[in-house]
């Protein structure tokens, strides 16, 4: 097992400092090989933040209660928040190697904020990087070497480091962002080519590489309809349109915008519209009475 740390006051004691808004007071790391557990456990947590970088392998964290367990693997970050509970082991078996510091200072939460970490979530997806562990290196040598200004040079280095995991978890939504953007554009370009043909949710799903349940929701959340009613909601437009403006029958047109049951399509259409298919047109052709004069 390799470890390398170093700590502000030469101590392994956890402390509270609001003197300065930013304020590190110990950095490490931690590789295990051959090693069989690390384990940490702090049951009333400390009284400062903590970030945990997994660089490689995996950790077992046990959020709120020593019962639960979260596998957290390589490329996640997690962030304590002071006097939260703490569980975690490392396995040598896992190969797992993590970077770690933890912070304090008068503004820490409003910093965490800016970057891009909500007050509520724990975990973060960074990827893995060797910046990262670049960075990390130079918290440690900082902290052992203690040169003119290196409290200010450690506030500076986390400042980064916290700077390029936004960077990174902002880019990976962005990317997420646009893959859900364009799978549903095709989605609706697919429906609206293909309204009149028997469509099928879950294959069409199946088809894109998507469950069915995610394909859905993430569809009402860009459109404001689920697929079937987006399908359903054309058809019954284009059956307007013909009602309106051609003579074919009912049948035909139920026919045509995608219903081979006509009967189904009849009552959809009053369901929607209010009116069956045939009131529908009787109406439209009505003229309306005219205003009288005063």
């Amino acid at each position: 097992m390799y470890i390398n740390s170093s700590y502000k006051n030469h101590s392994v004691l956890d402390f509270k400092d609001k003197s300065k808004p930013l304020i590190v007071g110990s950095c490490g790391t931690y590789r295990l090989s051959s090693h069989p557990k690390l384990p940490t456990y702090r049951p009333r947590g400390r009284v400062d933040f903590q970030i945990i970088y997994i660089a490689s392998g995996r950790a077992h964290f046990h959020f709120g209660c020593p019962e639960n367990e979260t596998i957290v693997t390589a490329g996640n970050i997690v962030l304590f928040r002071p006097k939260e509970f703490q569980k975690y082991e490392y396995y040598g078996i896992d190969k797992t190697e993590v970077y770690w510091v933890h912070f304090t200072g008068s503004d820490v939460k409003n910093i965490l904020r800016k970057y891009g970490f909500p007050d509520d979530k724990r975990i973060f997806a960074v990827g893995t990087s060797l910046e990262y562990e670049r960075v990390f290196k130079r918290i440690i040598l900082e902290l052992q070497r203690r040169q003119d200004d290196y409290e200010e040079m450690l506030a500076l280095l986390l400042r980064h480091l916290l700077i390029i995991f936004h960077r990174e978890i902002t880019r990976e939504r962005i990317l997420k962002n646009e893959y859900l953007d364009r799978e549903m554009e095709t989605a609706v370009s697919y429906f609206n080519e293909n309204y009149n043909r028997d469509i099928n949710i879950e294959e069409y799903a199946a088809s894109r590489g998507m469950s069915i349940s995610w394909f859905i929701r993430n569809f009402k959340k860009y459109a404001g309809t689920t697929p079937m009613q987006f399908v359903t909601s054309i058809r019954i437009t284009n059956a307007q349109m013909l009602l309106e403006t051609t003579n074919y029958a009912v049948n035909e047109i139920a026919r045509i915008v995608g219903y081979d049951n006509p009967l189904y399509f009849s009552r959809l259409f009053h369901k929607q519209k209010g009116y069956s298919p045939s009131q529908y047109r009787k109406k439209q052709l009505t003229p309306s009475p005219k205003r009288k004069q005063i």
